[in-house]
C-alpha cells in the first residue's frame, strides 16, 4: 500500500473516515452511516445558507453514492433530518461508480425540463467508503484504500427564469455514454471476492486504455454538439485523410480548447488524469485543477469534479460567460459530460474548501 500510495499523486491533507485512524480499525455500519450524515447534512447546510431557499420549497431530491446504500435510503435520512415535504420526488442512485455526479445533474435537468411548473431540485453527491474498506491482500483491491477519500457536495438545480440573475452557472450540454456491452469495459473495475473471501473493488490494467478507448467515442457524439465549425472541418478532414490513406495517416483530435475555457477531468488517478490529458492533448495548466485537487483532498470519487470547480473559484479564473467541461467516468464503463455556462464572475467564498490552503497551489512539482 505504502508503495501504491507514494506513486498516487495525492497530499498528506487528504480525509478518510474515524475508524482508519483507530488502533484496531474496524468498519461497520455506524462508521458508514456517521460519515454519511457528515458530508451530506454539512454541504446541505451551507447550500440553504447561500441560497436563503426553504427546504420546503424542495420539490425533487437526488442523492447519488456509489458503494453505500442502506435502508432506509440515503434520500430518506435526508427527508427526515429536513422535513421535506410529502410529495417531495426522490431518487436514489447506487452502484454507478465516478460519474455518477455528473449523471445526477443530468438526471435533475431532465426532471426539471419535463416538470410543467417552477421547481428546486437538490443533488446531494457523496462516496462513503467505510463499509469498502479492504483487508486483504490483493494488489488491484488495495489500490482503492490509497486513493479514494471522504468527499461531499451539494447543489441546488432550477428551471425558474427569474433566477438567472443571482445563478452561477447554466446547464447548456450534457451526454452519457454507457459502453457496458464491452466485455473489457464491464471489468475495468469490479466488485468482487477475493481467493481468501474479503470483498474489495478490483481496478485492473485495463481502466486506463478502457478510459482512453471509450473517451474517445464518447467525444464523437460530444464535439458535433460543442465545437466550432472550423475544428469539426479539420478533424473530418482528417478522417477522410486517414480513409484515402489506409490509416497511415491518423484522424486528429478536435481543439477541446476552443470550445471550452475550463476542465474538470475525472481524477481517478494520476495515471487517469494523464491520459484524459494526453486523449484530449491539454497541457498542464488545463488539467491543474484535476491534479491539485487530486494531490489535496484524493478521490472522492463522483464530487470529485466539483471540487475542481471550487479550485477554479478559488483562484478566481472563472469569469461571466466562460464555458466549463466536466467528465466523469465510472464503473459499467460509463463517460458522462457536463458542460456549462458560467452566468457571473466567480470569486472565493467563505466556505470553498480551497480557502485554507489556496494560495499553495498549484504545486510545483507533482
Amino acid at each position: 500500500m505504502s508503495k501504491i500510495y507514494l506513486k498516487s499523486g495525492l497530499g498528506d491533507e487528504t480525509y478518510a473516515p474515524k475508524f482508519v485512524f483507530q488502533s484496531n480499525p474496524k468498519s461497520d455500519l455506524e462508521s458508514a452511516i456517521c460519515e454519511a450524515q457528515e458530508g451530506m447534512f454539512s454541504s446541505i447546510n451551507s447550500l440553504l445558507s447561500k441560497t436563503n431557499i426553504d427546504p420546503s420549497r424542495i420539490d425533487c431530491l437526488i442523492v447519488t453514492c456509489g458503494s453505500f446504500s442502506p435502508i432506509p435510503s440515503l434520500t430518506s435520512l435526508i427527508v427526515n433530518h429536513f422535513k421535506l415535504k410529502s410529495d417531495v420526488k426522490t431518487y436514489n442512485l447506487s452502484g454507478m461508480g465516478c460519474s455518477s455526479g455528473v449523471m445526477s445533474i443530468d438526471l435533475a435537468a431532465n426532471v426539471l425540463k419535463q416538470s410543467k411548473k417552477i421547481g428546486y431540485a437538490l443533488v446531494v453527491i457523496i462516496e462513503a467508503i467505510s463499509l469498502n474498506w479492504y483487508y486483504g491482500d490483493s494488489r488491484p483491491m488495495l489500490v482503492t484504500n490509497c486513493i479514494f477519500r471522504v468527499g461531499s457536495v451539494a447543489a441546488m438545480i432550477t428551471n425558474d427564469p427569474s433566477c438567472r440573475r443571482v445563478v452561477k452557472m447554466e446547464l447548456v450540454h450534457s451526454l452519457r455514454t454507457h459502453h457496458g456491452a464491452n466485455d473489457r469495459a464491464y471489468k475495468a473495475a469490479f466488485q468482487e471476492e477475493d481467493d481468501k473471501g474479503c470483498t474489495g473493488f478490483s481496478l485492473t490494467k485495463d481502466l486506463i486504455p478502457v478510459a482512453g478507448m471509450f473517451l474517445r467515442e464518447h467525444i464523437k457524439i460530444l464535439g458535433p454538439r460543442v465545437l466550432p465549425l472550423s475544428q469539426l472541418g479539420l478533424h473530418v478532414y482528417s478522417v477522410i485523410r486517414s480513409t484515402m490513406t489506409s490509416g497511415a495517416s491518423k484522424p486528429i483530435v478536435p481543439d477541446f480548447t476552443k470550445a471550452f475555457d475550463h476542465f474538470c477531468i475525472h481524477t481517478g488517478g494520476k495515471a487517469v488524469i494523464e491520459q484524459v490529458g494526453r486523449v484530449l492533448r491539454l497541457g498542464e495548466e488545463l488539467t491543474e485543477p484535476a491534479r491539485m485537487s487530486l494531490h489535496r483532498f484524493g478521490n472522492t470519487s463522483s464530487s470529485l469534479v466539483f471540487y475542481e470547480l471550487a479550485y477554479l473559484e478559488a483562484k478566481g479564473r472563472v469569469k461571466k460567460g466562460d464555458r466549463v467541461w466536466m467528465l466523469g467516468f465510472g464503473t459499467g464503463f460509463k463517460v458522462g459530460s457536463l458542460v456549462w455556462k458560467a452566468l457571473l464572475d466567480f470569486g472565493n467564498e467563505r466556505d470553498n474548501p480551497w480557502s485554507d490552503c489556496i494560495d499553495r497551489y498549484p504545486l510545483k512539482s507533482w
